[in-house]
């Protein structure tokens, strides 16, 4: 698995070259596809280091790996345009809920797939990837393909009907955060602490926060119960309405449910 391709060079590319840089776990090349050159020549630009190439999706579509980093909308037409010069050892990686390994194959004429559901903390190779194998992948190269994928950081082999689920709660569950930690920092800057204390002391938090919920010998009402001043309190139900309506509509709008 010496060279790698991908038909799209957006974020999640550039997320995932991040992390091969990082770790120094750099292929023999990296193809992109991109129908904005401008795309992969910031690429080329960012990671001299990297063998970045431009190319057609039929040049990526042959090269050992190949991941498709386009939204479900467009996978059908990626599929048509690469279908038929995927070569038979080469292992399709998609990236986007919603188009099941039966449709991928169909599309591709190929059956040697795998679809992982990113996340990105892969930048810094902390990301947590649920993946799925199809059953043509052999015990070999599938352990091969995850000692390649934990450059981005944990990836837990799933099954395949569970894939949509993690997209709403490990691919987007950073983004339910990170305006909350935001605000919090900027107010901590106006009650006086310094960027180097509030970067210490909110990261720390919220690891003891997860751990404590999940590690803990405590169940959920008596870890909140631990303490008793609960400033946003009267907004939960709120915020609980907001995820439980959002978040619902969002997977069945993913899942087909």
């Amino acid at each position: 698995m010496n060279t790698l391709g991908f038909i799209g060079g957006g974020r999640i590319v550039r997320i995932f070259i991040e992390a091969i840089h990082r770790r120094n776990s750099i292929p023999e090349k990296i193809v992109v596809s991109d129908p904005n050159s401008n795309t992969i020549k910031k690429l080329q630009a960012d990671y001299p280091a990297v063998p970045i190439f431009s190319a057609s999706a039929q040049d990526v579509a042959v090269q050992d790996i190949v991941f498709l980093a386009v939204h479900p909308p467009q996978i059908g037409e990626v599929c048509k345009e690469i279908a038929g010069f995927v070569k038979p050892s080469s292992v399709v990686v998609s990236l986007a809920p919603v188009v099941q390994s039966e449709k991928l194959a169909g599309m591709l004429g190929t059956q040697r797939l795998v679809r992982m559901i990113p996340n990105a903390a892969s930048y810094i190779n902390t990301g947590y990837n649920p993946v799925w194998f199809s059953k043509y992948i052999g015990e070999t190269e599938k352990n091969l393909l995850k000692e390649f994928f934990n450059t981005f950081g944990t990836c837990p082999e799933v099954s395949e009907e569970k894939l949509e689920a993690y997209a709403i709660v490990t691919a987007m569950g950073s983004t339910y955060f990170w305006p909350q930690l935001n605000e919090l920092h900027k107010l901590g800057l106006e009650f006086g602490l310094s960027e180097d204390e509030l970067r210490k002391g909110i990261k720390t938090m919220m690891m003891n926060t997860v751990d404590l919920l999940y590690d803990s010998d405590l169940d959920y009402d008596k870890v909140t119960d631990l303490i008793p001043v609960k400033p946003l309190g009267e907004s939960e139900q709120t915020f609980r309405e907001i995820y439980k309506t959002k978040l619902t509509g969002l997977y069945e709008k993913l899942s087909g449910k």
